[in-house]
């Protein structure tokens, strides 16, 4: 992980936690707009609601007033926070673990036998792997190689979940 993104990372995460969320993911960099800054956040726990966008906006005012305070962004930027979306970003292995048995892509930064990108289905996560079914085969890939991974929304689930 970047180190401009682990310190926003370590920043922002205590806010989100108070304010009873998951700090899922942490971007930064420069868009056509000019600099911004995105967290994605989830409810902590199974079975709670959705994030609101009321939710987003005060956890966005908690993590604005802690960024003025730090100044660790040397230029203008926009805050965006948000929910993580049906094709939420899978970081750290306790996600893979909750998303084990659902489809997901994952990118690594190093190969495992002579490959980077995976499509499957996450079998599960622990001791610094997560376990991907992909291609007839299984594969065990460090945690800590992933450069990107979000789960691949199933559409045939959530037009079925709409329509009830």
């Amino acid at each position: 992980m970047r180190k401009d993104i682990q310190d926003l990372w370590t920043l922002a995460e205590p806010y989100v936690t108070d304010a009873g969320f998951d700090l899922v993911e942490v971007q930064s960099g420069r868009e056509p707009t000019g600099w911004v800054v995105r967290l994605f956040i989830d409810c902590a726990g199974e079975g709670k609601p959705a994030v609101s966008h009321t939710d987003c906006e005060r956890v966005s005012r908690d993590i604005s007033a802690a960024l003025d305070v730090a100044d660790i962004i040397p230029h203008a930027y926009q805050l965006e926070v948000s929910s993580p979306g049906l094709d939420r970003p899978l970081r750290r292995e306790r996600d893979f673990a909750k998303f084990a048995g659902q489809s997901a892509r994952i990118k690594l930064a190093d190969g495992v036998e002579g490959r980077r990108n995976f499509s499957g289905t996450i079998r599960g996560a622990q001791g610094g792997l997560v376990e991907i079914e992909c291609d007839g085969r299984s594969y065990q890939l460090p945690v800590e190689q992933v450069a990107k991974a979000n789960l691949i929304p199933d559409w045939e689930r959530e037009f079925h979940r709409s329509a009830t």
